[in-house]
């Protein structure tokens, strides 16, 4: 089609190579936000998981420790990080038998801690503590993990996550 100002110079159509440029500039952009965006959502959730995760297991300890109070009565409960993982002797398995409270606690301990392994730099501790008056017990259960999986190790829960675990406590 020619232009009807100048009859020789054809009237321009469709889009001009820059005009192509900018828009795949600014769509590619836009895919990098989003795929940032994605990224984000996913380390996220990957947290909340661990954070769910932790709980469920201090929770479950708890749960174990309420069924067993012979054992913790007799403090068979009571576990440093420091500490080795229990280890449940060859053939008992404490389900469906009659063990004592000692190695109910043993058996408990050492399912526990293996599920508490299961988390990235994943330990944990039972502190039992004492009222001045000694007529109050509690226990405090920590579970720890390296939530940035940079393998740190020190147990500040989290005050500097860039050295100190993460970490849930529920007091009993």
């Amino acid at each position: 089609m020619l232009n009807t100002a100048n009859p020789t110079t054809p009237k321009q159509a469709g889009f001009t190579l820059m005009e192509v440029l900018i828009a795949l500039l600014i769509l590619s952009i836009g895919l990098l936000g989003l795929a940032s965006l994605q990224t984000n959502g996913l380390r996220s959730n990957q947290m909340a998981s661990m954070r769910t995760t932790a709980t469920q297991l201090a929770n479950d300890i708890a749960d174990r420790m309420r069924a067993n109070p012979t054992g913790v009565d007799a403090q068979n409960y009571v576990i440093a990080t420091s500490d080795a993982d229990p280890v449940i002797p060859a053939g008992e398995t404490c389900e469906g038998s009659s063990c004592t409270a000692a190695q109910m606690a043993t058996y408990d301990l050492a399912q526990w801690r293996g599920a508490v392994r299961a988390l990235p730099g994943g330990t944990s501790a039972i502190v039992r503590t004492v009222s001045v008056t000694g007529t109050v017990v509690t226990h405090t259960v920590t579970v720890y993990w390296d939530e940035y999986r940079k393998g740190v190790s020190g147990t500040n829960c989290g005050s500097d996550p860039s050295v100190d675990l993460r970490c849930i406590s529920l007091t009993l």
